[in-house]
């Protein structure tokens, strides 16, 4: 952690495969991205540590398409996991690393919104996590099924009012904008 910060902390914001190759063709993803960034410059001036996941099935390890979008990037003292399915939980050490800093409550912001971000967002939900989803830096693309397409924008949409009407004994969910979204380390 940096200097004059915490060892431990209660909040943790989460940054969910926002790799280049994951945000081609995802609705307004550079300002996703740049929003994404400015709650990751506020996390870490608060002391609020910063869990960071790539996909590591889809794209070449340190490939273009596997690298983070431009401007973000991994700070030495933040943890990176690598998961090879929707759930960022599956098969990864992120549970055991939100575990060791004393996260109880996760900040989500990523790509893609109907998969990875909402699958791993229920599941820390499930896991008995406040969850705070950044309502406006999670992005995707547009979806077809069976010859019905849902524009991203209603999926995000969707997305955002599921997540604000969660309920789960004892915990507490909410989406907000990036700018309304409080950080504190513990």
């Amino acid at each position: 952690m940096r200097q004059n910060c915490l060892m431990e902390a209660t909040t943790v914001l989460l940054v969910i495969d926002l790799q280049v190759g994951v945000l081609r063709g995802c609705l307004d993803a550079e300002r996703v991205v740049d929003r994404t960034a400015a709650m990751v410059n506020r996390a870490r001036a608060a002391c609020v540590p910063v869990v960071w996941v790539q996909d590591h099935a889809t794209f070449r390890e340190n490939g273009s398409d596997w690298a983070l979008a431009k401007p973000l990037h991994v700070a030495a003292d933040e943890s990176l996991i690598r998961k090879t399915y929707r759930d960022s939980f599956t098969d990864t050490n992120l549970a055991s690393v939100l575990s060791g800093i004393g996260a109880r409550r996760l900040i989500i912001a990523g790509a893609q919104t109907d998969y990875c971000v909402r699958t791993t967002a229920q599941s820390a939900a499930a896991r008995g996590f406040d969850v705070t989803l950044v309502s406006d830096a999670h992005t995707t693309t547009d979806a077809e099924w069976e010859g019905t397409t849902i524009d991203a924008a209603h999926i995000i949409a969707h997305t955002n009012m599921y997540f604000s009407g969660l309920r789960y004994p004892g915990a507490v969910f909410s989406a907000e904008n990036h700018d309304a979204v409080a950080l504190q380390s513990s």
